[in-house]
């Protein structure tokens, strides 16, 4: 039998396996990052494929690994390892835990949605859940303190639980169908207040803005302002199918005798129902907007716009990481 010929090293595994610039292209690479089966992988399989990731940077091919092998690799190291500082990431704050973890909260927020109690303690744990994944993928070149942290935290958890509350005692009077909707409105509420808040310092300070060969041209706001928005929407469009199309399923169900027969398996099911959304809607949603960002140099504040222009009078376009 012939043997495969080796693996070119010229191949970048900085760079998505898919052309970003296409919906497609990047739908299918964030099905690969929240791919919950990659929290199931071992320590020694994460060191393995971190080590061929490595090697491979390094300019050593091992005999034998094919094009497939290297990609499977580069997206378990992806999946586990933070790109800007290479440690292992908190496994429920990782891309892979969103739909899982997703998946449990809301299933409960929407489950447990009748009682003061439950609204407070659902919200808080979701804000928590939040909290942790922001502080796990943040953007290693702004490193967030922990007061501003603790900011954002404190903000979230009151603005979603106020929501919350005051949207479920405005909806007392209104069809039931309407108070299963509180929860995602408590939701949205939040995402406004948390993101913007845990990525102050980006709005302050601005983020770094790159030609598209990656040269860093200068700091701006104004791009900390698109890339915030963008995230934004992008986090309340995950949350829509999931929040939006089992509260009328479940509402149907619910008048059916076999739910009233088996009143525990409400959770179950909306814990399912929410899942099967958001396996979709998640990588879907992260994909509305290129991960490489980019907006016109005539968009940005006029300093910057001066910075650019004495570096590079005929650069029409500036790109810039949006973060997640």
């Amino acid at each position: 039998q012939k043997m495969s010929p080796p693996l070119p090293a010229t191949i970048n595994i900085r760079e998505p396996r898919w052309d970003q610039s296409t919906f497609q292209g990047r739908a299918k690479h964030f099905f690969m990052v929240t791919d919950p089966r990659n929290l199931l992988l071992s320590g020694a399989a994460l060191e393995e494929a971190r080590r061929v990731v490595e090697d491979y940077r390094a300019g050593m091919v091992p005999p034998g690994l094919t094009e497939d092998q290297l990609w499977r690799a580069k997206y378990i190291y992806d999946s586990a390892f933070h790109p800007d500082t290479g440690e292992k990431m908190l496994l429920i704050g990782r891309m892979s835990a969103q739909v899982p973890m997703n998946m449990t909260i809301t299933g409960c927020m929407l489950t447990f949605y009748r009682t003061t109690p439950a609204v407070l303690f659902w919200q808080w744990v979701n804000q928590s859940f939040n909290a942790i994944v922001n502080y796990t993928n943040r953007s290693g070149d702004a490193p967030i303190t922990p007061s501003q942290l603790g900011t954002a935290y404190v903000s979230a958890t009151t603005g979603a639980v106020v929501t919350a509350l005051g949207l479920k005692s405005l909806t007392k009077h209104l069809p039931a169908i309407i108070g299963r909707y509180v929860p995602f409105a408590a939701v949205a509420a939040a995402n406004c207040i948390n993101i913007p808040l845990m990525r102050q310092r980006e709005l302050k300070l601005g983020i770094p803005v790159t030609d598209e060969n990656g040269n860093r041209l200068g700091e701006s706001t104004a791009a900390a302002q698109k890339a915030i928005f963008q995230v934004v929407v992008s986090r309340i469009g995950m949350a829509v199918p999931a929040m939006a199309i089992p509260p009328v399923i479940m509402n149907a169900l619910e008048k059916r005798p076999f739910l009233k027969r088996y009143p525990y398996l409400n959770a179950p099911l909306q814990v399912g129902l929410v899942g099967l959304c958001l396996v979709f809607a998640t990588p879907l949603c992260c994909a509305l907007f290129p991960q490489k960002s980019s907006m016109p140099v005539s968009r940005l504040e006029p300093e910057v716009q001066a910075q650019i222009r004495e570096k590079d009078p005929q650069l029409e376009t500036i790109y810039f990481n949006k973060g997640l």
